[in-house]
Order: C-alpha cells, then structure tokens, then sequence
C-alpha cells in the first residue's frame, strides 16, 4: 500500500478546494477534482522544516537565504540538466503574479499578449487586467487513429501573431495546463525561433516540470535551449511538485540583465516579495530534500492516470480522456454528450456529484471539456468516476 493511499481530511480547514465547494458548485458535498492542489501529504522535510521554523516564536521579516537559492539550483541542475547562475534567480510571490508582472514589465499599453489557448485561466487574466491586447494562438486538436485528441501548437499561426505590430509578449504554458502536453524539443525550438525573428519576450510558466510522468517524453526547460538567454524569462516554484501552494512562493529565472532588471522594476514598485519565513523554509526543504518522495509521487500518479483513461475510453460514453504527458490533470472531452457549457456543469455537480473545472473558463477552444484533477488517492478516483458512470447511465435510461 502506498503513503498516497491514506485518505486525508481537508474539510473545515480553510480549503479553497474542499471549503469553497458551496459557493463554487452551489453544494458542498460534491467530490472536489477541481482545483490544482493534490490530497497528499507534503514530503516530510517539507513538513519537519515548517516545524522546525515554528519553533522559533518570533516570525519577523526575513531574508531569502544563500542556502535557498543553492537548493534550487542543485534542483534543476541534477533533474533537468539546467545550470542556472546565481544572479539570474528573482524570487516571487507566486507564478500567477509573475505573469501579470511580465506583461507589465515586458509590453506597453495596449501592445499585444499571445496566449495559446485552452490554457490556465489566469493567461488571460494577466493580459486583460494589466491593459494589454490579448492576442490568442490556439492549440490545434488532431485526432489518433482511436479517435482521441491529441494537442500541438499551431507554429504557422503564431508566426502570424508574432509578426503582429503590436505583439511583445508570449507566455508560454510548459507542460502544457489543461492538455498535459510535454512540448518537444524542436517545438520550443521552433517558438525560440519565432520569438527571436520577432523581438518577442517568453515567459514560461514551467511550473509543472517535475511532474512528468516516467516512460514517456522528458520535459526540456526552454531556457536551456542555445539562444534562449536574451528572450526568455522562466517561472518555477516548488508548490505543484510537493504539493505546498499554499506557501505562495515562487522564483524567476531570467539570464539577461535587461529582462531581470525590468520585471525587478515591476516587483519593487508594489513592495513585492514580502518574504515570508515558512514559505522560505519549505521552498528551501523540498528542493532539498523532495527527491524521493518526488518520484514515488511520480509512479502513483501514473497509475492513476492510466487507470481512469482506460476506464473512461471504454466505459463512459459520450466521454473521452486526452492522455498527459505530464501535470496531474487530465482533460475530458465532453462534446459526445451534446449539453451546452452550462449544463455541461450542472450534469457533473447535480448528476454525479462531482466538482470539475469547465473547459469554457479555459478558453473559447475549450467548450465541451472538463478538467479533472487525479492527484488523490485512488479509492477517492475510483468514486469519482463510479458517480459519473452511474449519472451517464441514468441520462440514457
């Protein structure tokens, strides 16, 4: 039996993802899949530093220690083969907030965003609410030979919103969230490619990077690419890989002085990051220490990936799961059941009782989906999909 088995109550502590359900899906005894945080115990030296940390009883401004920026780059030297320099690291309050700042820091008013939807939410968000033009390069869903979607970019077309007067910024999702895609090598090539004929800056969210499942593809840090150093600005944080986002910590890797200075800019004109002295400490801790419990976390995931696919393809019609490559999220096509976005929703929240996030707030390419969340254990994974099994069946009786 795994450690990831063990159910862990998260009612009635202050849970965006359990405690908000009422308000969200307008019950709160629907099974939460929703929101990007896993059920799972955080690593125990994630878990031991915080303690530690409380032990002390006075918790006033602290700094980000050399000993941090250390953890972090033995990181993703040792797993992904990427050697960051010193100086190129910004800490920052979250990914979130580094997209709103890119765009700030990066485009003027009114000058042009690309996102490629569907995407994270927020992509949209950063661009709208900091007064710029969103510009959108939609994903292209081919189908396979069994008929289920697989997702590539659309390289021809964001050549054409590259060379777009107004466009300065593109931000980047990498693993790719909802689809799940793992880009390759000569497709971040390619938008390398694109980016530099085009004066455009890339913000990479790469906050997904270590999950990624083994066996299949590996993920490749845009910014390792030749050439990347004066066009690419990558977050990272170790909140989605050790399951800590609610420390809200994150860092920016950005190598070129021009870049790191502007976005710098940004961050100090609003007093930001207000360093806080646990989010230090688990940032620090599961860098450190996370390797193991990583992995382990790696192979569970991929089992329960492999078992709802399986289990949705054949025996849920009207539905078909894309496969991830990487992130524990697995995007739903829903168009076999011919229901309008809205009730869309209503036939998982009243039907089967079940809280997914609509594909519709991922983008216009997304109507017709859900984004379902498997980082739980499988017992609760199992539920889930025996209520939509059981919700299915009474829709077509």
């Amino acid at each position: 039996m795994s450690r990831f088995d063990d159910p862990i109550d998260r009612a009635q502590t202050d849970s965006v993802k359990y405690d908000a359900r009422a308000a969200v899906f307008g019950r709160a005894d629907v099974i939460p899949a929703w929101v990007a945080d896993m059920d799972f115990a955080a690593p125990e030296a994630v878990t031991r530093a915080l303690r530690q940390r409380a032990d002390h009883p006075v918790y006033g401004y602290t700094l980000f220690p050399e000993s941090l920026y250390q953890a972090m780059i033995d990181w993703f030297r040792d797993r992904h083969g990427w050697a960051i320099e010193r100086d190129w690291i910004r800490m920052a309050p979250g990914v979130v907030p580094s997209l709103h700042a890119a765009c700030l820091a990066y485009a003027g008013a009114g000058e042009g965003v690309i996102v490629q939807p569907p995407v994270y939410p927020p992509f949209f968000g950063a661009a709208r609410l900091t007064g710029r033009s969103l510009i959108e390069n939609p994903l292209v869903a081919d189908t396979d030979r069994d008929g289920r979607l697989h997702y590539r970019m659309d390289l021809e077309h964001l050549e054409a919103c590259a060379a777009r007067p107004e466009a300065r910024v593109l931000l980047l999702c990498s693993p790719h969230n909802p689809v799940g895609r793992v880009w390759r090598e000569e497709e971040l090539a390619a938008v390398l490619d694109i980016a530099r004929r085009h004066d455009l800056v890339v913000l990479s969210d790469e906050i997904h990077c270590d999950l990624v499942y083994p066996g299949g593809p590996r993920h490749r840090m845009l910014a390792s690419l030749p050439g990347a150093a004066e066009r690419v600005v990558t977050a990272v944080a170790p909140s989605k890989t050790f399951n800590m986002p609610g420390l809200g910590l994150s860092a920016l890797v950005v190598p070129d002085a021009g870049l790191r200075r502007a976005i710098a800019s940004v961050f100090e004109g609003m007093h930001l990051p207000q360093c806080n002295p646990f989010s230090v400490a688990g940032f620090e801790a599961g860098y450190r220490h996370g390797g193991p419990w990583l992995d382990e976390l790696l192979a569970y995931l991929r089992d329960n990936r492999d078992w709802l696919v399986s289990r949705v393809n054949r025996d849920l019609p009207g539905l078909s799961a894309c496969v991830p490559e990487g992130t524990y999220l697995v995007w739903l096509d829903c168009r076999g059941l011919a229901l309008e976005d809205a009730a869309l929703k209503r036939f998982f929240v009243q039907n089967a009782g079940v809280g997914l996030n609509p594909g519709a707030s991922f983008g216009e390419p997304g109507r017709g989906f859900m984004r379902l969340n498997i980082g739980c254990p499988r017992r609760t994974l199992k539920t889930v999909l025996r209520r939509i099994e059981a919700a299915l069946a009474g829709r077509s009786g």
